[in-house]
């Protein structure tokens, strides 16, 4: 019963985990057209070697590789059931939490947040938040979403933390269920019964001994 649930949450964090994949390919996409269209746009006013750095591109690049990498964790975590981790890939969800909470409260608690960013020359940091402002319902609920299924895997691996590995890996001195049938054949040592010895008579010993020296 223990070792059906524990699969079951094995499979349920990898593809809650999943998710978290998804959204940081699309990042990863959507940095990488940027890029793009940014290398054509200034292709036609500056030489090449003198493009101004697109911060906020490279930014949207590295979360989205960030959350690849916690993805892949977080698979390898779930696979396994290791302790150390299960704990890393707690330790890497709960940074991501911490950061998205705190750029969520700098822009809803401070009016003049726009400036606590540097100058995006690509206008790409521009046009997101226009497109966010624009659709903002459908954002809310998208980032929500995407907040819910980290704290969801979150509390999958805390789960899996508490189950514990699998039974066969607890001690090298149990056996796992595959290997038990190759024990059939085992030649086990011989069973030795303890008891009192057996003496005979006094009277059979010296009944032997007058027959020996009567015959000599």
């Amino acid at each position: 019963m223990m070792s059906m649930v524990r699969s079951c949450m094995q499979s349920l964090l990898k593809m809650v985990n999943s998710v978290i994949g998804m959204v940081g390919i699309a990042m990863i996409l959507y940095a990488l057209w940027l890029i793009r269209v940014w290398e054509i746009h200034m292709g036609h006013f500056l030489p090449a070697g003198d493009h101004p750095v697109p911060w906020f591109i490279y930014t949207f690049l590295g979360l989205g590789v960030i959350l690849c990498v916690i993805t892949c964790s977080g698979h390898i975590a779930a696979e396994t059931v290791n302790g150390c981790c299960l704990y890393l890939y707690m330790f890497f969800v709960i940074l991501l939490l911490m950061l998205e909470a705190g750029v969520t409260a700098d822009v809803f608690l401070n009016p003049d947040w726009e400036e606590d960013f540097p100058e995006d020359p690509s206008g790409s940091f521009t046009q997101f938040k226009e497109f966010i402002r624009s659709n903002f319902e459908i954002c809310k609920w998208i980032g929500l979403s995407i907040v819910s299924v980290q704290g969801v895997s979150f509390l999958l691996a805390l789960m899996l933390k508490a189950l514990g590995p699998h039974q066969y890996y607890d001690s090298d001195d149990e056996y796992a269920p595959d290997r038990v049938p190759l024990l059939k054949n085992a030649v086990h040592p011989p069973t030795y019964v303890v008891g009192n010895p057996v003496c005979g008579s006094r009277t059979d010993a010296w009944t032997i001994r007058v027959n020996d020296k009567a015959s000599r």
